[in-house]
């Protein structure tokens, strides 16, 4: 279920105020979602190939046709498993931002808007004291 944009904004402010207090931690966190996730995806991906491969060998040395079958149907699920989370996974410098890509043209819009936001917050957190 997709966040509500008042859910998206806490979570933002959450996430600056993680940065602003432990940078360290963040980063460590950082990189521990879904790049692990797919990239362990892939690698079960490729075991599953290799095990299709050996049951099509398996089902051509032993004369039975649904070995054959079996393994190569284990194959071509693999590797369109491999491929989708191949291209789902993001790259290492890369945001992870709620799961989809916003378009270019509102980057400096977004950006602008996003400073304007921090600041508030900022400011809030001067005034609260902490």
């Amino acid at each position: 279920m997709p966040l509500s944009e008042h859910e998206q904004r806490m979570l933002e402010q959450m996430e600056r105020a993680l940065y602003a207090e432990d940078p360290k931690f963040a980063t460590a966190l950082e990189g521990s979602g879904l790049r692990t996730y797919t990239r362990r995806r892939v690698y079960q991906a490729v075991a599953g190939f290799l095990v299709g491969i050996a049951l099509l060998m398996v089902g051509v040395i032993v004369p039975q046709i649904w070995i054959s079958v079996v393994g190569f149907l284990i194959m071509l699920g693999c590797a369109v498993l491999a491929v989708t989370g191949w291209r789902k996974a993001p790259k290492p410098g890369e945001a992870q931002r709620g799961g989809r890509a916003a378009p270019r043209r509102q980057g400096r819009q977004r950006r602008s808007m996003m400073t304007r936001i921090e600041e508030r917050w900022q400011r809030r957190r001067d005034e609260q004291g902490h």
